[in-house]
């Protein structure tokens, strides 16, 4: 490969590195031109999000299988459900629903063309990003007011 302009031989930026086999190659962009954002994180955290429900999904299976074992089984699953850490669990698996709401909203209005500027991207990104959890302690305190849950 010969040294054009650009090549790693006459670059005085420091863009470009050599390979292992001497070949130029550019550094990942991301290591110059992109700086974090409100964005980035929605994506990353609507990836952990989908992870999160894989393991809610396995408390779902439990709780049916609970069921099928008959009441005795069920009412220990219950008993587990109603401690501080079921009710934590819980928690958190209604944090990942409504991570995956607002997620999905936002998907969802992008998907009509809408929303695509930087401002707006970035005003549902961070609705996204901050939403979850308020909207999570909001729904456990009106199952608290109501009294269909208890300490």
């Amino acid at each position: 490969m010969s040294n054009s302009p650009g090549d790693a031989a006459d670059d005085q930026t420091g863009r470009f590195v050599a390979q292992p086999n001497g070949r130029p190659r550019p550094l990942s962009p991301h290591l110059q031109t992109w700086r974090w954002h409100i964005t980035m994180t929605a994506s990353i955290l609507f990836r952990v999000t989908i992870g999160a429900a894989s393991v809610g999904a396995i408390f779902v299976v439990a709780w049916m299988a609970a069921a099928a074992f008959g009441p005795d089984a069920y009412s220990d699953f219950l008993d587990l459900a109603a401690s501080p850490l079921g009710l934590l669990v819980g928690f958190g698996l209604t944090v990942v629903l409504m991570s995956f709401l607002l997620n999905g909203a936002r998907h969802l209005y992008n998907d009509t063309g809408n929303g695509l500027t930087v401002k707006s991207a970035n005003t549902l990104s961070a609705i996204a990003v901050y939403g979850p959890i308020p909207l999570a302690i909001l729904f456990w305190v009106a199952l608290f007011a109501t009294g269909r849950v208890s300490l």
